[in-house]
């Protein structure tokens, strides 16, 4: 099992990144870009939305403002993208995310990340990415994990042109407090954070100031 901390410490820009505990959830969102950087996470009625923080500086919102979490009677939905609401709305992890692709942002071709936690603790997550031309469709299983043991997965494996592809199966790491979470991205390079612990929802946002 690896430091979560010590992960993001070392790579200064993992992109979006999903970590899935014991009824715990957390999701980050990082930018290069002012479009991307120019973010913040808002309260929904049943999860969180991206919101440009100035609108004035919104130039394209197709890839950068969606729902990242979404509840539903059953499970907690988290994904990097508008994925949140195919599988929100066909209610089927799988089946969702065997009609969506990577993101069309060549030469990046940034993966989606995704996760479904639920109540009984069991989760799934999935990474979609581009290789050689085709979607290659990724999914992992959990029945559980033990307390202050969770899963991380991320976009990007690190910084670099094009953007290296995460690479592998989610890394096995333990469940710091959000706040360290919050401490350990590159501080150039986040912009947001969103944290559910048994159902304790906590959000921080670079551009107000957290």
């Amino acid at each position: 099992m690896k430091s979560l901390v010590e992960l993001l410490q070392s790579n200064p820009y993992p992109g979006r990144g999903i970590v899935v505990g014991k009824n715990s959830v957390y999701y980050f969102i990082m930018g290069r870009s002012e479009n991307s950087r120019n973010r913040i996470f808002s309260v929904t009625e049943d999860g969180i939305r991206t919101e440009a923080h100035d609108p004035a500086k919104l130039s394209d919102p197709s890839l950068i403002i969606y729902h990242p979490v979404r509840q539903t009677e059953d499970a907690l939905i988290v994904t990097n993208g508008d994925q949140t609401d195919t599988i929100w709305k066909m209610g089927d992890f799988r089946a969702a995310l065997a009609t969506r692709e990577y993101e069309p942002d060549e030469p990046n071709f940034t993966p989606r990340i995704s996760a479904i936690l639920y109540k009984d603790g069991s989760f799934e997550m999935s990474i979609l990415k581009h290789r050689d031309g085709r979607c290659i469709r990724e999914f992992f299983n959990f029945e559980g994990v033990d307390e202050g043991k969770a899963y991380f997965i991320s976009t990007y494996q690190g910084d670099g042109n094009p953007l290296p592809t995460f690479a592998g199966e989610p890394i096995e790491v333990d469940m710091p407090a959000v706040e360290e979470v919050w401490a350990a991205l590159n501080q150039d390079n986040k912009v947001s954070l969103y944290s559910n612990v048994n159902g304790e929802v906590k959000i921080f946002n670079k551009n107000l100031g957290d």
